[in-house]
C-alpha cells in the first residue's frame, strides 16, 4: 500500500473550512431583505432600520421572512397590544417616563432616546395605566406614540435575535474545531494502515515469486483430482447399480436371516442386476469381462437364494402340513410364487407337503371313523354303520369336506383367485400352470384315503338285499362322483376310486333287481277273479316309485331330460320287463281264460304300471310304450263287445246275410234276410235300444279305469249304430226287392232314421268319444 499523499489530507481540512464557511453563511445568520424590512412609517428609527436591512443578503429564507414580519404596518389594534406586550420585556427609561408623565398635554421624545434609537439599544417600559390609555386612545398625545413604540420593539428584538444567532454559531465552530482535531488524527492512522499494506504486499509478491512452482503443481494436483472424483463417482455408480449391498449379500448367504421380503427384495435387486447386465453385454463393443463377472456372481446368489426358500419351504411344510385347518401366510405366498421359476426345487419342497399331507389326511380320516371330533362331535361315523346310507353318506361328505378344504389351501398357497362362481355351480377347469400343480397336489394329497373308503363302501353295498337302498347308496355315490369329478377332475386317483366303487354300486342294485325280477316269474299264479293287478307287481311298482324319487331328487335330474330318460331307461326295463313278462305268463296259466278277461287283466296291469310312471318326467318313453300295449287290448275289447252287442241287439243275422250274400241275388230271398226276419230283427233292435245303458256295460265293470270302460263300449255301439244303417240301406235298395220299405224300416224304432239313433245313443256320428 502507497504512503498517504497531500491529496488524500487536503479533503479533511476543506472539510472544517467548508463546515466554518457555512456555519458563518448559516440562514439563521442571514440579514433581511431590504423590500421587507420596514413598513413605511417615517421615523429616525426605521430609517436606520432600513439602511441595515438593505445591506442584509436577499439569499437567506429565514431572514427574509423575519424582516418581513419587522418591517410590517402595525396599526391595528391587535398589532398594537402585541408589541405593547413584548416591549414590557426590556426596562424603562427615564425619557420613556417623563413622555408618560406628560400624557395630558403633549407626547414628547428627549435627545437621547433619539441617540439611542439610531445605536439599536431602546428600551420601553410602559405601566399598565399609560397601555390601556393608549388602547383606549384616550389620550390626544399617544396618538402617535404607536409607531415609535413598534419601531423600538422591533429593534429590541432584532438585536436579542442576533445575539442568540452570533452565540449559536460559535457554539457550532467550537464543535467543528474538535471534529478536525478527530480527522487529523484519522488521517494519522490512515497514513500508518496504508504503510503497513505496503509492506504487507511487498511481502506477498515475494512469497507468490517463491511458490510459483508449488501452485502450479497443486493447480495441476487439483485438476488430477477433479478427474479422479468424477472416475470415482463413474465407479460409484456403477458398483451401487451392478453390486450388492453387504446387508442385501448378508440376507442371501446367511442362515441368520429368515426368509422373508428382505430376501425377496435382494433377488427383486439381483433380477434387475442382471437385466441391467444384459443390456450391457449387448453393448457394440460387445461381452466385457465386468458383465460377465457380474452374470456369473449374481447366478450364484440367485442359486443360493433359491436353494435358501426350498429349504425354508420344506421346513415349513413339514410343520404346518401336520393341521387341518392351514392358512398360508403371504411370505409361503411369494416364496411358493418364486419357487415357481425354479420348477425342480419346487416340486422337491412340494414332495415333502405330498407326503405329510397324506398322513395327516388319512388320520383325520380315520380318527373320524373310529373317534369322531373333538370331544365325541361329531361321533364316529362308524357308529351309524347299521344304516348303511347314512353310513356311507356320513363318509363322502368327509371326503367331500377334505377336498374343498385342500382345495381351499392349494389356491391360497398358489395365491389363485377365486372365479366367481356361485356355491354349487359348475367349476370351469382352466389350464394355467397354478390349476395343473394344485390338481397335482389334490391328486397325490388325496391318494391315501381310497382304500380305506374302497373297503368300507363296497363291503356295505354287498351286503345290502334290498334294491332300494342298493339304488340310494349308489346314487349317492354318483352325486359326490360328478362333484368331485368337477373339483380334481375325473382322471385323479380319487375320482377313479369313486367311479369304481359307483360302478360296483350299480352293479349290485341291477343284480338286486334281477334278483327280483327273476323271483316275479318263480312264483306264478293265475290271475285274481277280479282281474286286478297282481300283488307281486303292486310290490314292484312300490319298489320302483321309491327309485324313481330317488332319481329325482338327486344331481342327475338337472340334467337334459332326454339325457335324464336315457339314462333312467335301463332301470325301467330291469323293473317293468319282467313285471310285463309275469302278468303274460300268469294268463297262460288259466286255460279257461277267455281273450276278453284276458285283455281286461292285462290292461289293468298296463294301466297301474303307467299310472306310476306318469308321475314323473323322465318315463315318458316308457309311458308310450304301455299306451301301445294298452290301446291294442282296448281294440280287442272293442271288437269283443261290439259283437256281443250286435247279437244282442238281433242285427247279427242279417249282417251276416249282407256280408255273405251273392251280388247276383236279390237280399229279400235269404231266409234270415227275408221281410219277415228283418221285421223281427227291428222289434228285437228296438226292446235293445229300450234297455241299452249307453255310457257302460256290465260287461266292462272289471277294468280299473272307468274311462276305458265307457270308450270301449261307446265304440261298440258306435259301430252297432253303423251296422244299423247298412241294414236300412240294403232295406232301401232296390235291387234287394223288399216290398213297401217305407212301412218296413218306419213300424219300429229309430224308424230308419240315423239322426234319431244317433240321439238315442248319445253319440256323435264322426267321433264317438264325444257325447251329445
Amino acid at each position: 500500500m502507497s504512503s498517504p499523499t497531500p491529496a488524500s489530507v487536503t479533503p479533511l481540512k476543506l472539510r472544517a473550512s467548508s463546515l466554518e464557511a457555512s456555519s458563518i453563511d448559516s440562514p439563521i445568520l442571514r440579514p433581511l431583505p431590504a423590500s421587507l424590512s420596514n413598513p413605511p412609517i417615517v421615523s429616525p428609527a426605521l430609517s436606520s432600520a432600513r439602511r441595515v436591512a438593505s445591506s442584509i443578503p436577499a439569499r437567506n429564507p429565514i431572514a427574509l421572512r423575519l424582516y418581513k414580519v419587522l418591517g410590517a404596518n402595525y396599526q391595528d389594534p391587535s398589532t398594537l397590544e402585541a408589541l405593547e406586550t413584548l416591549s414590557s420585556f426590556y426596562s424603562s427609561s427615564p425619557a420613556t417616563e417623563s413622555i408618560l408623565g406628560e400624557t395630558h398635554d403633549h407626547v414628547m421624545v428627549d435627545e437621547p432616546e433619539a441617540a439611542a434609537e439610531d445605536e439599536g439599544i431602546i428600551e420601553w417600559n410602559v405601566d399598565r395605566k399609560a397601555r390601556n390609555d393608549l388602547r383606549r386612545n384616550t389620550n390626544p398625545n399617544l396618538k402617535n406614540i404607536g409607531t415609535e413604540l413598534a419601531g423600538n420593539a422591533r429593534k429590541n428584538l432584532r438585536r436579542d435575535l442576533e445575539t442568540k444567532l452570533a452565540e449559536s454559531s460559535r457554539r457550532f465552530l467550537q464543535a467543528f474545531a474538535e471534529v478536525d482535531q478527530k480527522l487529523d488524527a484519522l488521517e494519522t492512522h490512515v497514513q500508518d494502515m496504508h504503510r503497513r499494506c505496503d509492506e504487507a504486499e511487498a511481502k506477498l509478491q515475494a512469497t507468490n515469486e517463491g511458490c510459483k512452482n508449488l501452485l502450479e503443481r497443486a493447480a495441476g494436483l487439483q485438476s488430477q483430482r477433479q478427474v479422479t472424483a468424477g472416475h470415482q463417482s463413474i465407479v460409484n455408480l456403477f458398483l451401487s447399480r451392478f453390486t450388492l449391498t453387504e446387508a442385501e449379500t448378508e440376507s442371501v448367504v446367511s442362515r441368520d436371516v429368515p426368509v422373508g421380503q428382505q430376501v425377496f427384495a435382494t433377488m427383486d435387486r439381483v433380477e434387475s442386476i442382471r437385466n441391467d447386465c444384459r443390456v450391457l453385454l449387448s453393448g457394440e463393443e460387445g461381452e466385457t469381462k465386468a458383465g460377465l463377472d457380474i452374470m456369473s456372481l449374481t447366478s450364484s446368489l440367485m442359486d443360493q437364494a433359491y436353494h435358501k426358500i426350498a429349504r425354508w419351504c420344506s421346513f415349513e411344510f413339514r410343520q404346518m402340513g401336520r393341521d387341518s385347518q392351514l392358512e398360508v401366510g403371504p411370505i409361503m405366498r411369494e416364496a411358493v410364487k418364486r419357487l415357481r421359476q425354479r420348477p425342480e426345487l419346487l416340486n422337491e419342497s412340494l414332495k415333502v407337503l405330498i407326503e405329510v399331507r397324506q398322513n395327516t389326511l388319512l388320520n383325520s380320516f380315520i380318527d373320524a371313523l373310529t373317534r369322531g371330533g373333538p370331544g365325541g362331535l361329531p361321533r364316529p361315523i362308524e357308529l351309524h354303520a347299521h344304516d348303511p346310507t347314512r353310513y356311507v353318506g356320513d363318509m363322502l361328505a368327509w371326503i367331500h369336506q377334505a377336498v374343498a378344504g385342500e382345495r381351499e389351501y392349494l389356491e391360497s398357497l398358489f395365491d389363485v383367485r377365486g372365479d366367481g362362481r356361485m356355491v354349487g355351480s359348475v367349476r370351469v377347469s382352466k389350464t394355467t400352470e397354478e390349476e395343473g400343480y394344485i390338481t397335482q397336489l389334490m391328486d397325490s394329497d388325496l391318494v391315501k384315503l381310497c382304500t380305506p373308503l374302497r373297503v368300507r363302501v363296497q363291503q356295505t353295498i354287498r351286503s345290502q338285499e334290498g334294491s332300494i337302498t342298493s339304488y340310494k347308496i349308489a346314487n349317492l355315490l354318483q352325486f359326490y362322483l360328478i362333484t368331485i369329478q368337477q373339483t380334481i377332475g375325473s382322471e385323479a386317483i380319487l375320482s377313479q376310486t369313486l367311479k369304481e366303487i359307483t360302478d360296483v354300486a350299480y352293479r349290485v342294485f341291477f343284480d338286486t333287481i334281477d334278483a327280483q325280477g327273476r323271483s316275479l316269474l318263480r312264483f306264478l299264479h293265475p290271475p285274481e277273479p277280479d282281474l286286478a293287478a297282481p300283488l307281486a307287481l303292486r310290490d314292484q311298482i312300490h319298489v320302483l316309485r321309491e327309485i324313481m324319487g330317488v332319481y329325482e331328487s338327486s344331481l342327475m335330474g338337472e340334467n337334459d331330460p332326454a339325457e335324464r330318460e336315457r339314462e333312467f331307461s335301463q332301470i325301467l326295463e330291469a323293473a317293468i320287463d319282467p313285471a310285463m313278462e309275469m302278468c303274460n305268463k300268469m294268463c297262460e296259466l288259466k286255460k279257461d281264460l277267455t281273450s276278453w278277461n284276458r285283455a281286461i287283466f292285462l290292461i289293468n296291469c298296463y294301466v297301474f304300471v303307467q299310472n306310476a310312471l306318469q308321475a314323473y318326467s323322465f318315463t315318458g318313453q316308457y309311458v308310450e310304450q304301455l299306451q301301445k300295449e294298452v290301446d291294442k287290448n282296448v281294440r280287442i275289447l272293442t271288437t269283443e263287445h261290439y259283437e256281443y252287442l250286435l247279437h244282442e241287439s238281433g242285427l247279427g243275422p242279417i249282417i251276416s246275410a249282407i256280408n255273405t250274400a251273392a251280388p247276383d241275388t236279390p237280399l229279400s230271398r235269404e231266409p234270415v234276410a227275408s221281410s219277415q226276419a228283418v221285421t223281427a230283427a227291428l222289434g228285437l233292435f228296438d226292446t235293445f235300444l229300450s234297455q241299452l245303458d249307453v255310457v257302460s256295460s256290465p260287461r266292462l265293470l272289471l277294468l280299473s279305469v272307468p274311462r276305458l270302460s265307457t270308450m270301449v263300449h261307446r265304440k261298440a255301439l258306435h259301430s252297432v249304430a253303423l251296422e244299423y244303417g247298412r241294414v236300412c240301406d240294403a232295406v232301401r235298395k232296390p235291387e234287394n226287392k223288399y216290398e213297401f220299405s217305407g212301412t218296413l224300416l218306419g213300424s219300429r224304432r229309430p224308424f230308419g232314421e240315423m239322426r234319431v239313433l244317433w240321439q238315442v245313443l248319445g253319440i256323435d256320428e264322426e267321433n264317438p268319444d264325444v257325447t251329445l
